[in-house]
C-alpha cells in the first residue's frame, strides 16, 4: 500500500502468447534464465513490498502454469479472452478491459518486455507517484526518455530555431520526451474517467535509455541478452 491513505497498489501485467516477431518471447530462456522475461518481471515485482497485487492477464498457458507454481498469493491470474489477445488488439481495448477488472486501487501498468526496469526503479516510481500525484499537483505518472537531439519533421526542426543558431549544442536543445511504455501509474478511476492509463497532467519520470530498453524485434532480443549478461544497464 502507498500514500498517507494506504491505498492498494496493483501491478497490471498484460502479456499474450503468439508473438509474431520473437517466438515465445515471454517464456523462452533468456540470458540463461528459465522462463526468461516472465520470470524476471515477476521476481522484480514480487520484491516490492508496496505492491499489494500482481494482476497477470494472459492467454498463455505456459505463463499461467509458471506463475501458479510460484505459490504467491499476491499474484492474481487472469485468463484473458482470446479476442483481446490478438495481434490486432489495440492498447485502447486493453485499457478498457483494465478499467473493467480493476477498481479501488492505484494501477502500476508495466510489461515483461522491459527486463531492465528493476525493483529499484519500480520503487522509485512509487515514491515519485506518492510525492507528485498523491501529495502533488499531478494526476498520474509515466516513464519517458529524454531526447535532446536534432529533431526534424518535413517542415524543418521542431526543437530549435535555425534562424537563431543553425547547429546549437545538443545540451541546449529543448527537451523532448519519448514515452517508453515502461511504467504508467494512475488511480483506477482515471481509467474509467478518461478511457486512458494516464490523466490530463501526468508526472514525467525520465529513465536512461538502457533502463527503458524494450524487446520488440529479434535484434532487440539479441542485444538485450548481452546487456543483461554483462550487467551493462547498471553502468
Amino acid at each position: 500500500m502507498i500514500g498517507k491513505d494506504k491505498q492498494r497498489c496493483v501491478a497490471f501485467v498484460p502479456c499474450r502468447k503468439g508473438s509474431q516477431r520473437v517466438k515465445d518471447k515471454n517464456t523462452k530462456k533468456f540470458a540463461n534464465i528459465d522462463k526468461g522475461l516472465i520470470s524476471i518481471k515477476l521476481n522484480q515485482l514480487q520484491d516490492i513490498d508496496e505492491i499489494d497485487e500482481i494482476f497477470l492477464t494472459t492467454n498463455d498457458e505456459k505463463i499461467l502454469e509458471y506463475a501458479s507454481s510460484l505459490n504467491d498469493s499476491r499474484i492474481v491470474l487472469d485468463k484473458r479472452n482470446e479476442n483481446l489477445c490478438e495481434s490486432s488488439t489495440s492498447t485502447d481495448q486493453l485499457i478498457e478491459y483494465a478499467s473493467n477488472v480493476l477498481s479501488n486501487c492505484i494501477v502500476l501498468w508495466t510489461h515483461v518486455t522491459s527486463p531492465f526496469l528493476s525493483s529499484k526503479i519500480y520503487k522509485e516510481a512509487i515514491d515519485l507517484y506518492s510525492k507528485n500525484v498523491l501529495d502533488g499537483n499531478h494526476d498520474s505518472l509515466m516513464t519517458v526518455n529524454n531526447v535532446q537531439k536534432f529533431l526534424w519533421n518535413i517542415n524543418g526542426p521542431i526543437n530549435y530555431d535555425r534562424k537563431k543558431e543553425k547547429w546549437p549544442r545538443t545540451q541546449t536543445l529543448q527537451k523532448i520526451y519519448e514515452v517508453n511504455s515502461g511504467i504508467f501509474m494512475s488511480d483506477a478511476t482515471i481509467f474509467k474517467k478518461y478511457n486512458d492509463r494516464i490523466g490530463k497532467k501526468p508526472y514525467l519520470m525520465p529513465l536512461k535509455d538502457l533502463i527503458a530498453f524494450d524487446i520488440d524485434w529479434e535484434e532487440d532480443w539479441i542485444l538485450a541478452e548481452q546487456i543483461y549478461l554483462n550487467n551493462i544497464a547498471k553502468i
